[in-house]
């Protein structure tokens, strides 16, 4: 499988790369939300989180963490929203594991990522103890 975001780590699609190491790239998104919104991915492909390796994963983290405050100071926002989308069902649309940096200004309009899931499940402390009960024994 050969991604749109592969076709840019391998140049054969033009992108405003604004950083770039031995694993991770990071580039202006070509439809984006606000100025600066930036996505930085992994060079090679996974399709989910769940499919990074560790290292590769702490590099990808490296390179976030590096470029929200540049991203912010570039176009003088006044916050980001820093968000993964894991899934098509959680409105992936590239199979390659992408992070959204985006610029966040006040007045907007944005919302918090609170707002993503639409309504919120009314769930009993039982119910919260069984979920994090099942979690904590996965991990």
């Amino acid at each position: 499988m050969s991604t749109i975001f592969s076709q840019i780590v391998e140049g054969e699609i033009p992108a405003r790369i604004v950083y770039e190491d031995e694993t991770t790239v990071a580039f202006l998104d070509a439809n984006p939300l606000a100025p600066g919104h930036t996505l930085v991915i992994p060079k090679d492909e996974y399709e989910r989180l769940n499919d990074v390796p560790d290292d590769i994963a702490t590099d990808l983290y490296a390179t976030v963490h590096r470029m929200v405050p540049v991203v912010e100071d570039a176009v003088d926002a006044d916050a980001t929203t820093v968000a993964f989308n894991n899934g098509e069902e959680a409105g992936q649309e590239v199979p390659h594991v992408h992070c959204h940096i985006v610029p966040r200004f006040e007045g907007d309009g944005g919302g918090p990522i609170h707002a993503v899931a639409g309504d919120r499940p009314s769930l009993a402390d039982d119910e919260l103890d069984d979920i994090a009960d099942d979690i904590e024994s996965r991990v």
